[in-house]
Order: structure tokens, then C-alpha cells, then sequence
């Protein structure tokens, strides 16, 4: 006999994953009404996805999004590899789309909190 409903951990999967693309739709509307355009989301490379990319007059931003029940979870949750990720898909893509970023690169973080406030952490970490 079959179980009819699916595994808890694949229940939290599902939920987890409508969540996170909830914050970026989110995260999105909140960037165009700050004047960003979003030139992509969920931009897959050969070393990882980038949640989303967006451009204000040349400035490129590589955006995480993180989505968690309190905004220190959210900025707290990009680990050094999640960062190692960011920047090895980021050269991807600007080897792929040079006419990005013509007046610089940033890494940002947005963060969704359970309430869904949006909250941007601009240049939230750098190359070292």
C-alpha cells in the first residue's frame, strides 16, 4: 500500500522551495521599485546559480537571495562556500556578458524575513 502523502522531508522540500521563489519574486519587485533592472533570475553556470542579477546605471549586482524566519538568520546563512559559489558563477557570467557591470560589480544580499520585509545588504562581501 502506498502512502498518500509524501514524505515529511519531501513535504519540506516543496515548502522550502516555494518559499525561496516567493523571496525572489519578492526581492525582484523590490529592486525594479528602487530603479533596478533585472537582467535574470535563477541564472544557472557551471559553477552554481546566482538567485539574481540586476543592473542601476552600470552597477551590476550579484544578488543571493535568503529567505528565513528573521532577518541576522538571513544575512548569517551565506556561508564562505554559498560566497566561493557567487564569485566563481559571477566570472562565468561576465566572461559571458561583458557589457555588464561597465561601472562595477557588487555582491549583495537580500534578505526575506517571515513577515516577507525586504531588506538589500549592498557589497555585502568582496573578493579577497
Amino acid at each position: 500500500m502506498r502512502n498518500a502523502l509524501p514524505d515529511p522531508k519531501v513535504r519540506r522540500g516543496r515548502s522550502s522551495h516555494s518559499s525561496g521563489l516567493r523571496a525572489e519574486a519578492a526581492a525582484c519587485a523590490a529592486l525594479v521599485a528602487d530603479g533596478w533592472t533585472v537582467l535574470g533570475q535563477r541564472l544557472r553556470t557551471a559553477a552554481g546559480e546566482i538567485d539574481v542579477v540586476a543592473e542601476r546605471a552600470g552597477l551590476l549586482a550579484i544578488i543571493e537571495v535568503k529567505h528565513r524566519p528573521t532577518m541576522s538568520s538571513a544575512v548569517a546563512a551565506l556561508s564562505a562556500r554559498q560566497r566561493a559559489r557567487l564569485i566563481g558563477a559571477g566570472e562565468i557570467l561576465l566572461g559571458e556578458h561583458p557589457e555588464w557591470g561597465r561601472e562595477g560589480v557588487r555582491f549583495d544580499v537580500i534578505v526575506v524575513d517571515a513577515t516577507g520585509v525586504v531588506r538589500r545588504v549592498a557589497d555585502a562581501f568582496r573578493l579577497e
